[in-house]
């Protein structure tokens, strides 16, 4: 039985394709489709997975073209949920794949680091932030029976750079690159300066494969023309990867490099790009996550309040000196601390020390003198 997906049609020759993570509760990526005079372009692929790979074909299908056909392949951030597909879209179809340096620098890491050696930096790196004795163990013992495993191990060297401020070269499109570091150091948002189709019109979900709004608009589609469509103020739509989402606050944690010892404040990062992304005031956003929504700057409006309350919560916890580990468990998560699985309590630690890194920044904590692990304290 041919797979059937849903695909939503969001006028001016912008697609978007829900593509299934595997046992992860966002449920799936938003691949976006981008019609050019030489072929669709895709921003994002999707997850590493047969049931993904099988969704993503699909969906082409439903949007009139196929994997054959896709022309490029543009990526946010290279964390597999986004990247995880891009070497088999290239395989199929032949099509360049472009990421900032940043992140390809990350990509090439990982695929040459030594999982042992990757496993005893992160074993360094909670003990210093004083993981419990129960929490180390296990990692031990994986790097001592000589069976480790890395994640992103078979993640696709990109072909070309995306670079900050410049339009991609997309033949009868205007889509510039915009840097916004943060959730990783080379997170692009990409901004189509093109008018806008109106709210609310050409944009609805079709479903099943091969099916189109119209005939008309499918026989245009297949002959590579966009519909003009009604337009509306506003200054284009972004493709805004993870950086800005409707309702999830995207993971902030360190950045890190066994072989870079500089200290970096994502958290400073991210609050600065949210800044660069609301200045351009996008008519519509397009996120990798849940659903398209507009006012982009009440949403970054939103999200600054929310990092502000959040550190004036943790200074307020620092009062007493912590550790980052116990700095972690005393936070706010989606779940009590006891229900946080194993892997999901060290992204939490990092984010917690990405935190106290910005405070310490701020001028407003620091390191206790000579405690080990390191503690930190309100000022």
């Amino acid at each position: 039985m041919a797979q059937v997906t849903r695909v939503t049609d969001h006028g001016g020759g912008v697609w978007s394709i829900p593509v299934p993570i595997p046992d992860n509760p966002l449920g799936h990526t938003l691949v976006h489709l981008l019609d050019t005079d030489r072929g669709p372009v895709l921003i994002d692929t999707g997850w590493d997975d047969p049931t993904a790979w099988d969704t993503l074909t699909a969906g082409l299908a439903a949007c009139g073209t196929s994997v054959s056909d896709v022309h490029g392949v543009l990526i946010t951030h290279h964390h597999p949920d986004h990247h995880g597909l891009s070497a088999q879209v290239r395989e199929a179809s032949g099509a360049w794949i472009a990421m900032h340096a940043a992140d390809a620098q990350i990509v090439r890491r990982t695929r040459e680091a030594d999982p042992a050696s990757w496993l005893e930096y992160l074993e360094e790196k909670l003990t210093a932030a004083g993981a419990p004795e129960e929490h180390l163990a296990p990692l031990r013992a994986t790097r001592a029976s000589g069976r480790a495993g890395l994640p992103g191990r078979r993640a696709a060297l990109p072909d070309r750079e995306i670079v900050p401020g410049e339009l991609l070269d997309l033949a009868g499109r205007r889509l510039r690159a915009i840097w916004t570091p943060g959730h990783t150091p080379g997170h692009v948002c990409l901004h189509l300066e093109e008018a806008h189709p109106a709210a609310g019109e050409g944009a609805h979900p079709t479903a099943g494969e091969g099916a189109h709004p119209t005939a008309g608009e499918g026989a245009d589609r297949a002959a590579g023309r966009r519909m003009p469509g009604p337009r509306m103020p506003g200054h284009g739509r972004l493709f805004s990867g993870d950086h800005l989402l409707p309702e999830i606050t995207p993971h902030i944690g360190l950045y890190e490099d066994p072989d870079d010892a500089t200290v970096t404040d994502p958290l400073g990062d991210y609050l600065d790009s949210l800044e660069r992304v609301a200045a351009l005031a996008p008519a519509e956003v397009l996120p990798a996550h849940q659903y398209a929504f507009t006012d982009a700057p009440a949403r970054v409006r939103a999200l600054l309040r929310h990092h502000e309350e959040r550190l004036a919560g943790l200074l307020a916890l620092l009062a007493t000196p912590l550790t980052p580990w116990r700095l972690a468990e005393a936070m706010e998560w989606n779940r009590p601390w006891e229900l946080i699985p194993y892997g999901s309590r060290n992204i939490a630690v990092s984010e917690a020390e990405a935190h106290v890194r910005r405070l310490v920044k701020l001028g407003r904590a620091e390191a206790v003198p000579g405690s080990d692990p390191v503690m930190y304290q309100a000022i």
